[in-house]
């Protein structure tokens, strides 16, 4: 959990939104009927969200979609009770004094911290009937401004507490809530419609992906579909970074301790990486050796070394080393979901060594290329975030290199090299590398959870001489460290073709297609010519498969469709005869018939011009 969603989770007494009121007040409401349900269960956090509202708990026993029924049920009982939302503050030993007594350990634990943290010398408390909860506000008047029939439980999921996987697991009860009952069904059915197009069940569905329990969990299998779009997007990559002047590198998979450690990310980063592997092997002398490796989690301290290959000089600057380079991150196996949250992936990375002089116009030409991506590929909901470092949160010398003025000179620079960029963004403290600032560019899944598929950092740490120690020779002869930009646009392989997969709904555009065109005889006696019209279109490099089944040409035409094949060429007798094709384009009435040359010549100009002719996620 941000820091911003754990002060958002004691509430913000001066938001006046009557929505937000509305979705504070339920969060108790829900928390009041859980209690209820389950008595002895314990209380985590409850904040109003976009969509709705959650609540954590420890709960004395577990609650699952068959009871969301009851839970709503005593929830609309609450409703019409009335109950008023009635303030108290107490000092600071009072309010400990009532958590404690009222046997909620993690809310008395964050108690003490907000206090520290803000140097509160008192506290907030919201009484409803006969619930109470430590909190800052706003509520409604009493239960009963609650529209009628607004809410729905949506769905629980493990959170762990404050986010870190170290502490407990909690249950989230998630809920929606809207203006009225209206606006919600309407919500629920775009929601209902949206989960048609989870990657989760399209990913299988179109033979993109498998994750199998033989290989491990959140180890991807990409089958020759989805390796198909790898490849389109991995040859973006290459054409766009190309034009902009980066040179691509290769790295190892795995990697000797004593770099992450110069790195400073063992450290840092520790937790999130797989357990290391000890090697032991005679030396030279034949003494006993040994060495410990590492799964690289990321690219970066290889392209360093890179960078330290050989003397560099101001004149090489910038030096912009690009890799789409496999990594591997231990995440929580609670955490792991489809192609979201995985423990293998394939980064679209590159780092940018340059001078202080050189940031500005090097971090506005990489946004410069996620706005390229971004349009071609029609995409408009995303939003970009600067997460910046928290010198007040408690722990900051776990999290962050201890150098405040750094922070604040390169906080600074992203802050105005995003304001010349004309790209919107918003800043949020408390999510920045350990290194130094960040952009994120965050998106919502087709469930509406926010996710983060590219980020954009600015490193001033890992080069001085205490890290990694990466210099260059200036124009003034002396030794200088550079500054990095992380850059990584269309992010990894398996995050950024799950978001694809549900943009599109499957329906990827013909350049990124795994199957680009489908050749449907209507009769075994045109097979043959199906064959030779596959032939000349792998022979001009479009991905192409001929339907030999015997099925009817109708039944071909729906098995096509279900598998959103971009391009069918339907050929019988008069194509054969005449040379030519019949085009049925996916999610077009129109049909055409084309010179097999002309044809071909169209989709390859199709493909070369990546050409979107559909609207994403529109069947």
């Amino acid at each position: 959990m941000t820091n911003q969603a754990i002060d958002t989770a004691l509430g913000d007494r001066n938001n006046d939104d009557p929505l937000y009121r509305v979705r504070h007040s339920l969060a108790h409401v829900l928390a009041q009927a859980v209690l209820e349900m389950r008595p002895g269960s314990l209380r985590g956090f409850g904040p109003p969200i976009d969509d709705g509202f959650y609540y954590d708990f420890v709960l004395s026993e577990p609650i699952g979609p068959d009871d969301f029924g009851e839970l709503e049920k005593r929830m609309r009982h609450i409703l019409k009770r009335n109950q008023k939302f009635e303030r108290e503050d107490l000092s600071l030993p009072d309010a400990l004094a009532r958590l404690n007594e009222m046997g909620e350990p993690y809310k008395a634990e964050y108690a003490e911290e907000l206090a520290q943290k803000h140097n509160l010398t008192e506290l907030g408390f919201y009484e409803s009937g006969p619930f109470v909860d430590m909190c800052d506000g706003p509520h409604v008047e009493h239960t009963g401004k609650i529209p009628k029939g607004c809410f729905k439980i949506r769905a629980t999921a493990g959170a762990y507490w404050r986010g870190d996987e170290r502490n407990r697991m909690m249950t989230r009860i998630y809920a929606w809530a809207f203006e009225s009952k209206e606006v919600l069904e309407t919500h629920v059915k775009r929601y209902q419609e949206g989960l048609k197009r989870d990657h989760k069940k399209l990913g299988p569905q179109l033979d993109l992906y498998t994750i199998d329990p033989m290989v491990g969990k959140g180890l991807p299998l990409w089958l020759p579909h989805g390796t198909a779009i790898r490849d389109e997007l991995e040859k973006l990559a290459r054409e766009e970074e190309f034009k902009d002047g980066y040179q691509r590198v290769s790295t190892p998979h795995v990697t000797l301790d004593g770099l992450y450690h110069q790195s400073g990310h063992l450290p840092y980063y520790k937790d999130d990486m797989y357990p290391p592997m000890v090697l032991e092997e005679a030396g030279e002398s034949g003494e006993e050796v040994k060495e410990t490796y590492y799964l690289k989690p990321m690219n970066c301290p290889h392209h360093h070394r890179i960078f330290a290959a050989r003397p560099r000089s101001y004149r090489d600057l910038p030096l912009r080393l690009a890799e789409y380079g496999q990594v591997y991150r231990f995440e929580d196996h609670g955490a792991l979901s489809g192609l979201l949250r995985v423990r293998g992936m394939c980064m679209n990375d590159a780092h940018i060594y340059c001078t202080e002089a050189q940031i500005e116009e090097e971090f506005i030409a990489v946004m410069q290329m996620h706005a390229r991506y971004f349009e071609l590929l029609s995409i408009t909901d995303y939003y970009m975030r600067l997460s910046l470092w928290d010198p007040d949160d408690p722990r900051g010398k776990q999290k962050y290199v201890n150098q405040p003025e750094a922070w604040e000179r390169t906080e600074s620079l992203v802050r105005k090299a995003m304001e010349k960029s004309g790209l919107p963004f918003t800043e949020v403290r408390g999510e920045a590398a350990f290194y130094g600032p960040k952009i994120d560019v965050q998106f919502r899944t087709v469930t509406g959870r926010e996710e983060t598929f590219s980020t954009n950092q600015l490193d001033f740490a890992v080069p001085q001489s205490d890290r990694m120690d990466l210099t260059y020779t200036g124009a003034d002869g002396q030794e200088h460290h550079p500054y990095i930009i992380h850059r990584a646009p269309l992010g990894t392989h398996e995050r950024f073709i799950a978001y694809l997969i549900e943009h599109f709904g499957g329906a990827f555009p013909t350049w990124l297609a795994p199957v680009q065109v489908r050749v449907l005889p209507i009769s075994e006696r045109f097979v043959g010519y199906a064959d030779t019209l596959e032939r000349t279109l792998r022979g001009a490099l479009v991905r192409v498969e001929v339907d030999r089944s015997d099925d009817k040409v109708g039944k071909k035409v729906r098995a096509a469709v279900t598998s959103k094949i971009p391009i069918l060429l339907v050929v019988g007798e008069q194509e054969q005869t005449d040379g030519t094709v019949t085009v049925r384009r996916y999610g077009e009435e129109a049909q055409e018939t084309l010179p097999i040359d002309d044809f071909v010549s169209q989709v390859t100009e199709e493909i070369r011009s990546r050409t979107m002719r559909r609207t994403p996620g529109v069947a």
